[in-house]
């Protein structure tokens, strides 16, 4: 509906009647042509109660169903489906999917069971079992939602579905216009989108015959929001099913420990790709090598293609002036300017603020300026000085800025007009090319040294993923600059001991065995923020059933120049943690359950 509030127009949503209160009120200017179905209002106040948001925030997030010819279209019986929608449901199927016994064992586990976890390894085939339990959901007459990381949307993944699904897939993705998310919209309203695939916020999508949700990759930290309601859309499609009475598949080659101690899962091992991988390890910090290079040259003379990861996009995390150590930070966020020397310019990666970069020290005016720690662009461009003849392009989410250019440059990449991928972590996400014969792995162990409780599942994670890339076809080197050989050699061919050794390690004192919340305080007052944090722990101390592991100024103190502070609490039950941040009472908190960063 349509309501003047506070002398201007805006939205609002009718959640039951009640009798007419004594003081004066405005009359609802007009009845919009939008519903929230009972489900999907009963998970927007499940995601308001845990996450410690409004419920208007949750609802936010959900896109409403339409009414249609004066029939509410999104109460929980599914609508009538037009007769396009039905001939499209007889001819979905153009590709017919065999499967191994190993898979037909697997898709038989996650008929049984309510959630259940497809641990399976890279390329043993997790696909075609989602399309396989797609196409018995479908046969029912209902439809299947997909769920990927927002940078697992490629090209190929997009073709296998519609290849065998044909026009019934449609892709929803925050890079789309606003006329094709309309277009997508109409198809799913009018039952003609029998499979729906997109990243979290496709969740929230209005689809009243829902039959199945998969999550791919559910170990990806993209499904849990950084900004308010800070939801885990994992976490939430789960939820989501036991509302709707559907099963829920999570898939990963790296689950999570939380999802692998939680859930009943079935171990997929082996796969399509018998070529050996061969690991070697170059005890060095995070530095172009000259054995780097050799190892570049010798596969692209070989006629193969390979892959460079480094955690840092851009040229450097930061710049520092020789003479007076002095470091050039952002003016609103403590934290060092990033170089972008193709615009000779420092960005902050945090706010967005951009300078022109300085030719000589803010602080002591000497031209002693120096970079420290590698990224993306300045890998590109020592290996452009180095290899002219080999084609080279940078693949991080400065260049990748649309979908467009994903698909652009991963075409050029499958059709062997590029010969080496620079990247982040957008390397690690799904991409299933055949001749990747190198992969070089840097950094890994600033991921490793990180105070966070998840470092090692997330490093171990992310080499696995990344590794997993190469050897498809032609037998593969992975080169690994770490002085962390031992840790990393014992898990490598066995990520199932790595999560009951973790498990064992974090047992009474962190997930999935204990609970988290964080509750952040920002603002441009820096006493502010921090007495509005005092007065919370004052409170919560009166809470026996919760722990205070930590509180004080955040790792980055400042960020758009607001000055944060923060608490972490832990306790054994959720509940108990939802009733101590609910009795904190202040403007400036903002909540984070189940938090997965801490800076």
């Amino acid at each position: 509906m349509s309501v003047t509030l506070s002398n201007r127009e805006t939205e609002g949503v009718v959640l039951c009647e009640v009798e007419k209160p004594e003081f004066k009120t405005n009359s609802i200017l007009d009845v919009l042509p939008f519903v929230y179905s009972e489900s999907q209002i009963k998970i927007a106040q499940f995601m308001a109660e845990y996450y410690g948001c409004s419920l208007g925030e949750a609802l936010n997030l959900v896109v409403p169903f339409e009414r249609v010819d004066s029939r509410v279209h999104g109460n929980d019986n599914p609508p009538v489906i037009p007769a396009k929608a039905e001939i499209q449901l007889k001819e979905y199927t153009n590709v017919t999917i065999t499967l191994s016994s190993i898979q037909i064992q697997a898709l038989d586990f996650i008929r049984s069971h309510p959630v259940s976890l497809l641990f399976g390894d890279t390329g043993a085939g997790k696909s075609e079992i989602y399309m396989c339990r797609m196409d018995e959901v479908l046969r029912e007459g209902k439809r299947a939602l997909l769920l990927l990381p927002e940078i697992s949307l490629t090209p190929q993944m997009q073709e296998r579905f519609e290849r065998h699904f044909g026009d019934a897939v449609v892709l929803w993705h925050s890079k789309m216009t606003p006329k094709q998310k309309k277009v997508t919209l109409s198809k799913i309203l009018d039952g003609s989108a029998r499979i729906v695939a997109g990243p979290r916020s496709a969740l929230f999508l209005p689809i009243d015959d829902l039959g199945l949700i998969v999550v791919d990759e559910e170990h990806d930290e993209s499904y849990k929001s950084s900004s308010r309601p800070r939801y885990n859309a994992r976490d939430m499609a789960i939820y989501t099913g036991s509302v709707l009475k559907i099963p829920v598949v999570l898939g990963s080659a790296t689950p999570s420990l939380s999802s692998y101690a939680k859930y009943p899962f079935y171990r997929l091992r082996g796969g399509y790709y018998h070529a050996k991988r061969t690991f070697v390890f170059e005890p060095s910090i995070e530095a172009l090598t000259p054995s780097l290079d050799r190892a570049i040259e010798k596969n692209h003379e070989g006629g193969h293609q390979g892959i460079v990861f480094i955690p840092t996009r851009a040229n450097f995390k930061s710049i520092r002036c020789e003479s007076c150590g002095n470091s050039i930070e952002c003016p609103f966020c403590s934290v060092g300017m990033s170089l972008h020397r193709n615009v000779r310019a420092l960005k902050c990666h945090y706010c967005n603020y951009t300078e022109i970069l300085p030719r000589l020290c803010p602080k002591c005016h000497s031209g002693h300026l120096v970079t420290s720690r590698l990224g993306t662009a300045e890998a590109v461009e020592h290996f452009e000085k180095q290899f002219p003849d080999i084609r080279i392009a940078q693949f991080d989410r400065d260049i990748i800025t649309t979908q467009n250019k994903l698909i652009k440059v991963l075409k050029a990449f499958n059709n062997r007009e590029i010969d080496l991928l620079v990247g982040t972590q957008m390397l690690s996400k799904g991409h299933d090319y055949h001749d990747i014969t190198l992969a070089i792995v840097m950094g890994i162990d600033n991921l490793l040294s990180q105070a966070d409780y998840r470092a090692r599942e997330r490093a171990l994670s992310l080499l696995i993923q990344i590794a997993g890339r190469s050897g498809r076809k032609n037998s593969s080197t992975v080169i690994v600059q770490s002085f962390n050989e031992s840790f990393f050699r014992n898990y490598l061919d066995d990520y199932e001991t790595f999560l009951k050794d973790e498990q064992r390690l974090r047992e009474g004192r962190y997930p999935p065995s204990k609970k988290l919340a964080r509750l952040l305080y920002a603002h441009k007052n820096g006493l502010k923020a921090k007495g509005e944090m005092e007065a919370a722990v004052a409170i919560l101390r009166g809470f026996c059933e919760i722990e205070i592991i930590g509180f004080g100024a955040s790792p980055i103190e400042k960020i758009g120049s607001k000055y944060r502070f923060q608490i972490l609490l832990r306790s054994g039950r959720s509940t108990d943690l939802i009733r101590a941040v609910r009795s904190v009472k202040s403007p400036l908190c903002e909540i984070d359950m189940d938090p997965i960063e801490f800076t």
